[in-house]
């Protein structure tokens, strides 16, 4: 009730103008990923079954891209669906793939994926999706393969600690191939066999996780040793953009000594 009156007062937009002032001239992250947490107990909080939640959330994804466009991040990295959230209920899986397979193809004909160039690519265990969703990635993907502007990267059935496995298992055939010797493994190298090893910068300047839960259970492991960590008491379909502007102002207040 209050959320409708404040929307109806315009008492929101006042807030986000003020917020954009604040940060519109200091610097941004190149690079923010999104661990889109909370759209079960939003669907739960209103009775609703959670596939309702996760459709809510989908559509939330949209707006926050339109607000990267407009801060001019570079990079927006979202964790959708881990590895271990197949042991969900199979009806919740289904819905979930079902929703990702009808926003793939939104974004096949998204005006801004292609105005804006922007890239997109699916990171995590691809062979544990269906044929017909891999199907669609990969037709996105190509589509989208030689843009440069911005990059939206997917990461669905993914885990962190799965990512760093198969980066060693990578290098390791490498190893045993002798393509490459042992002496010359350093971060470098690893980091070239991780999952977001096309991106130009692969290690987030900012993550941020709604709902309130505070951990990043296993989303880039490697690439967020010295990313700034902003948790939010907001389930994701509410996620707004005065929230999205309060997280850069707080990443922006931050001051990062990357260990020094």
């Amino acid at each position: 009730m209050l959320k409708r009156l404040l929307e109806i007062t315009g008492v929101y937009k006042i807030y986000e103008k003020w917020l954009w002032k604040q940060i519109k001239d200091k610097e941004k992250p190149v690079h923010v990923g999104i661990i889109l947490d909370g759209n079960r107990r939003w669907a739960k909080e209103r009775k609703l079954p959670p596939w309702m939640g996760h459709e809510k959330g989908a559509e939330k994804v949209k707006d926050v891209m339109k607000w990267c466009y407009e801060a001019g991040i570079k990079i927006l990295t979202l964790y959708v669906f881990s590895t271990e959230n197949f042991n969900r209920s199979k009806e919740e899986v289904e819905a979930i793939m079902n929703l990702a397979k009808k926003y793939v193809e939104e974004y096949m004909n998204d005006k801004n994926i292609h105005e804006k160039r922007v890239r997109v690519k699916l990171i995590g265990k691809r062979e544990l999706l269906d044929k017909e969703l891999r199907e669609k990635i990969e037709e996105l993907e190509k589509a989208t393969e030689n843009y440069d502007e911005r990059y939206l990267n997917i990461a669905l059935a993914y885990g962190g600690r799965v990512e760093i496995v198969d980066a060693v298992k990578e290098i390791c055939k490498k190893v045993m191939g002798g393509k490459l010797n042992v002496d010359e493994i350093d971060e470098e190298v690893i980091e070239k066999h991780l999952y977001t090893a096309h991106l130009p910068q692969p290690s987030p300047d900012l993550i941020i996780r709604t709902s309130g839960e505070e951990r990043l259970s296993g989303f880039l492991l490697w690439q967020s040793a010295y990313s700034e960590l902003v948790f939010l008491d907001v389930y994701w379909p509410d996620f707004r953009k005065i929230d999205f502007w309060r997280a850069i102002r707080t990443y922006q207040r931050r001051n990062r000594r990357f260990g020094r």
